[in-house]
């Protein structure tokens, strides 16, 4: 009876080790990384902003077809580089995600492609949200959380969104004012950063990050 008692005793005592061995390590997600990482808040804010690139970009990409329908040709080079930007923009953003351990695939929201006119303010709109309330909370997020690669990938696309602000705002007003033809109709879009150039204002080193204009995306 005492044997089986202790042989009783001896398994409850080992369970509990392995229990509290357990208990205290951090729990991992399928990749092998620690999950309370993975709910932070600037780990979510890269994923919302993924989607928002993302969004952006296939948007921008159906604008520029509208342009063109609508013999906008100038307008429509304008939204098929800005496509192209956020594009840089959503991969820098999953670029940070993976090299926090995070694999994440975009999600794309649903949006109405309408007259150029309107499409141009829906961007104005999109854009200027971005400019003054989604980017600036993320970098404040991401530098008390001290993601210093997620603070540079969320000012790179702060600083381009707020150039495109001023590119469509010019745009419609033209387009207003029946004077779209001397808009220009050449782009450029810094692959690193996604930093958008028209044929007159395209520097030899991008301003924002320094990638020289022989590796731009031309749009023309």
């Amino acid at each position: 009876m005492k044997r089986k008692l202790l042989i009783f005793t001896t398994t409850v005592v080992v369970a509990l080790i392995f229990a509290s061995c357990g208990g205290s390590k951090k729990d991992k997600n399928e990749n092998g990384t620690d999950s309370t990482k993975q709910e932070s808040a600037t780990i979510k804010n890269l994923k919302d902003a993924v989607n928002g690139e993302t969004t952006a970009s296939a948007k921008y990409a159906e604008f520029s077809k509208k342009a063109k329908e609508e013999g906008f040709i100038s307008i429509s080079k304008l939204f098929e580089a800005t496509s192209k930007s956020e594009s840089v923009h959503a991969q820098n953003h999953l670029k940070v995600l993976e090299d926090l351990g995070v694999k994440y695939e975009a999600k794309a929201d649903t949006f109405s492609v309408k007259t150029t006119a309107e499409n141009l303010q829906a961007a104005i709109d999109g854009e200027t949200y971005e400019v003054e309330n989604m980017y600036p909370g993320f970098v404040k997020q991401a530098e008390t959380d001290k993601e210093d690669k997620a603070v540079r990938s969320f000012n790179f696309a702060f600083d381009t969104e707020k150039k495109h602000v001023k590119l469509y705002t010019s745009a419609l007003e033209s387009l207003n004012a029946s004077k779209e033809k001397t808009l220009a109709a050449e782009y450029y879009v810094c692959p690193k950063c996604g930093f958008t150039y028209d044929k007159n204002d395209v520097k030899e080193n991008c301003e924002l990050c320094g990638t020289s204009k022989e590796k731009y995306y031309v749009i023309k």
